[in-house]
């Protein structure tokens, strides 16, 4: 390849490019050093591993939610649950209230976690003294935040679960109403 003289303008100049800048910086001459490869660029990082379980729990546990809230019960809805075994007479005579209800406990008002403890503690000790009928007070859950009766819903909730809960109904408005609920123990 022949130099063109240095003093020509660019345009009478007939070297291609990579010639003129080979010229520019002295690589024709042995002046510019050659760097190595440089080493590839580091790969992406692997993704965590996921826990596929405990997100499978997680949705299961968010549909179950969204399913009690549907299933919620309202500040005027009654409760009223009984076992196969009950006769539906007996429950219609929950309703009216025709059980005296030889212990009472009022939850109105607590936080939900200290309503069930005290609950649970008082199912205890009715089904241990030989109780047959008791009032469950409860509130109607008018001023809940989440404009839900919680402990209603919390109280129906854990009376179905019981197995010595043999049936329950809201009682007539003299005795609570849809405030309260009248639950029938199973004696041992």
């Amino acid at each position: 390849m022949r130099k063109a003289p240095p003093d020509l303008p660019p345009e009478q100049d007939d070297r291609d490019d990579a010639s003129l800048f080979r010229a520019a910086i002295g690589a024709d001459a042995g002046q510019v050093r050659v760097l190595p490869d440089a080493a590839p660029p580091p790969a992406a990082p692997k993704p965590r591993p996921s826990a596929k379980m405990a997100r499978r729990d997680e949705d299961a546990a968010r549909l179950e939610f969204r399913h009690v809230l549907a299933s919620a019960l309202e500040a005027g809805d009654a409760l009223s649950y009984r076992r196969e075994h009950v006769t539906p007479r007996v429950l219609k005579k929950l309703a009216r209230g025709e059980y005296a209800a030889q212990e009472e406990l009022d939850l109105h008002g607590l936080p939900a976690s200290n309503a069930e403890a005290l609950l649970r503690e008082f199912l205890r000790d009715c089904r241990s003294h030989g109780l047959g009928c008791v009032r469950i007070v409860h509130g109607k859950g008018r001023n809940s935040e989440e404009r839900l009766p919680v402990l209603k819903n919390l109280v129906d909730r854990i009376l179905r679960q019981r197995a010595d809960v043999l049936a329950f109904h809201s009682p007539p408005p003299a005795q609570g109403g849809t405030g309260a609920v009248l639950v029938l123990l199973e004696k041992h």
